[in-house]
């Protein structure tokens, strides 16, 4: 089985389609992040089987269990080199995906990525979560946020809640520490307004590692207060 084989057949499994033109793309965003990884830091990981399997497909997983769906807002809160939004816009084709990173270089390979595999109604932010949550053009009008284990939960809570309408979903993707994180996100959930759906486990063909995608729905507005300044979050996360 080829690598683009098993990249296949993982997006099929998870209920999407995929045809040739998918795959050209993920080989084309694969190839860029080579190539931009000589000059800045995007990845520790470049051989093609372990991209699509450890960024593209583990990307694609939050699909699973149907709380993203084809056509919905979707944020990508400290999106880095573009997982997992990238890799959803791709295989969700009528989704409105934001991509917020703070660093400028980040956006300008995303940037580059976008214009390659001729995607081009993505929104791509240089900002802060802390300052674009405040803004009334981002707060509270996504479907979905997300965020890959770039911090601890009740950090993540406070960048993306934010963004979230009442009755969408934080949907965020996290290694083997999910149960200890949960317990200690209680407080920030009910202070945000959210509320714990589920924890999905998610095994990746050809490697050993578990993953876990963890689900909250917005029940409530986030209190005008968060996010707090930039670096507060962080600094003093809400416990």
């Amino acid at each position: 089985m080829t690598n683009a084989d098993i990249l296949k057949q993982g997006i099929e499994e998870l209920g999407l389609k995929c045809s040739d033109e998918t795959i050209n793309k993920f080989r084309k965003y694969r190839e860029i992040l080579v190539e931009w990884n000589q000059k800045m830091n995007l990845t520790g990981i470049e051989e093609e089987k372990e991209v699509y399997i450890k960024h593209f497909l583990d990307s694609v997983a939050v699909v699973k269990e149907g709380y993203i769906k084809d056509g919905m807002s979707i944020i990508d809160v400290g999106t880095g080199a573009g997982f997992p939004g990238l890799p959803l816009r791709i295989c969700l084709e009528n989704s409105k995906v934001t991509l917020l990173d703070s660093l400028n270089k980040r956006i300008n390979f995303l940037s580059e990525v976008c214009k390659n595999i001729d995607i081009d109604d993505v929104e791509l932010i240089h900002g802060r979560a802390e300052d674009f949550g405040k803004d009334g053009n981002y707060r509270e009008q996504y479907d979905i946020a997300t965020a890959r284990a770039v911090a601890g939960l009740p950090i993540l809570m406070e960048f993306c809640a934010p963004f979230i309408k009442v009755g969408g979903y934080f949907v965020c993707l996290k290694g083997p520490n999910a149960d200890t994180e949960l317990e200690e996100s209680k407080k920030a959930m009910e202070l945000l307004g959210l509320d714990f759906v589920e924890k999905i486990d998610v095994e990746l063909p050809e490697i050993e590692l578990k993953h876990n995608i963890v689900v909250f729905k917005k029940i409530n507005n986030t209190p005008a207060k968060y996010p707090r300044k930039a670096g507060k979050p962080v600094k003093s996360p809400i416990k």
